[in-house]
């Protein structure tokens, strides 16, 4: 492959404007010389903003794959569209990354994986939180063995009031769910990702829908309508893995809580322990006392390029074209991001049947 590298955009909505497209355009190897989406009108204004001088604007992602020019797709779709579009991206001979979550079902997910290892193609998925500084360095704290074993951790995704009430997170079948989907699948992500464990057991979760049926409720983007909000407002899980170890998801839009934050993990192992709750901090034993390091990372952030701070997401886009570029395994693998997807889906099945979910 040549170093120049050709990329085409499908969706071209709010993640696709707030990330892919300023993160890719920001590489002078990258070229955006193909956009679609359903409304012709975005396609355009997207091309017209990060396209090539040529570049192509479509309403049928089909038509965009038939035409090609291209080696790398990005689908920036909802959730029900994710694996229908990357299977066919891969299918046309292109690398694909795929926004979060993989899919809105864990055998749409299991498809995409199977379809990656089918075309021989690159497949990425969108967990941008990976990148930020804070998890940066925990990685690797995780990777040196500072913290033992770790066998008990929490996934964090709590908001107290911020229900996303535009496009279609409130659309249970567009989206597949709500906080759960949304932001806990972040949160799981980076917890499984430190834990480097991908070997679920069981699973039991709860999910309610208790706030999402308020009036004139406050919001931090504004009221929310009930008839619309057809999705969890809070869901809730307990993950026990192959080797015993044990994980608690928490995830809301709306809960009445000061404890908030979000795509943050609190990992306890047999010698230390880690908190992204306030900083980054490490705990520990040490001589008989007990210790909690402030981790202070630079305020800038990652040095890049003349020393300004580079955004987690500007990291994980240069880094999946360096993939691309050198023939790599990306930093998000398919296979990971499967597991994620499969443990979401059993603790929405788990919360509709009161039971157990439990792996094969």
């Amino acid at each position: 492959m040549s170093n120049q590298v050709k990329v085409a955009v499908i969706g071209c909505g709010g993640i696709a404007n707030g990330k892919h497209l300023p993160s890719l355009s920001k590489l002078p190897h990258v070229e955006i010389v193909a956009f679609c989406d359903i409304v012709p009108e975005k396609a355009r204004e997207a091309a017209e903003t990060y396209g090539a001088p040529d570049a192509k604007v479509y309403a049928d992602y089909r038509e965009l794959l038939k035409d090609g020019g291209f080696e790398v797709v990005h689908v920036c779709t909802p959730n029900d569209s994710h694996a229908e579009i990357t299977i066919a991206a891969l299918e046309a001979g292109n690398h694909v990354m795929c926004e979060k979550p993989m899919a809105k079902t864990a055998a749409d997910a299991r498809a995409m994986v199977e379809a990656a290892k089918r075309t021989g193609k690159k497949l990425t998925i969108g967990y941008n939180n990976r990148f930020r500084p804070d998890s940066q360095y925990l990685k690797k704290v995780c990777e040196n063995g500072d913290l033992g074993e770790i066998y008990y951790a929490k996934a964090h995704a709590i908001r107290r009031r911020a229900v996303p009430t535009w496009g279609v997170f409130l659309d249970e079948e567009k989206q597949g769910g709500g906080p759960l989907i949304d932001i806990g699948t972040h949160a799981l992500d980076l917890t499984l990702w430190m834990m480097d464990n991908y070997e679920p057991k069981m699973v039991l979760g709860t999910a309610y829908h208790k706030l999402s049926q308020r009036e004139n409720a406050a919001n931090a983007w504004g009221p929310w309508d009930p008839a619309q909000f057809t999705v969890e407002d809070s869901a809730f899980g307990m993950i026990v893995m192959k080797n015993g170890a044990t994980i608690m998801l928490e995830s809301s839009w709306a809960l009445n809580t000061l404890q908030t934050g979000e795509a943050k993990c609190t990992l306890c192992g047999t010698e230390g322990g880690a908190d992204m709750q306030d900083g980054l901090r490490i705990n520990g034993e040490n001589h008989s006392r007990l210790y909690m390091n402030q981790i202070q990372l630079d305020a800038k952030g990652v040095d890049f390029y003349d020393g300004k701070q580079e955004k987690a997401q500007d990291v994980e886009i240069r880094l999946w074209i360096d993939a691309v570029i050198n023939d790599t395994q990306p930093v998000v693998t398919p296979e990971q991001a499967c597991v994620v997807s499969e443990i979401l889906e059993a603790i929405y099945e788990s919360a509709k049947t009161g039971k157990a979910i439990h792996f094969e």
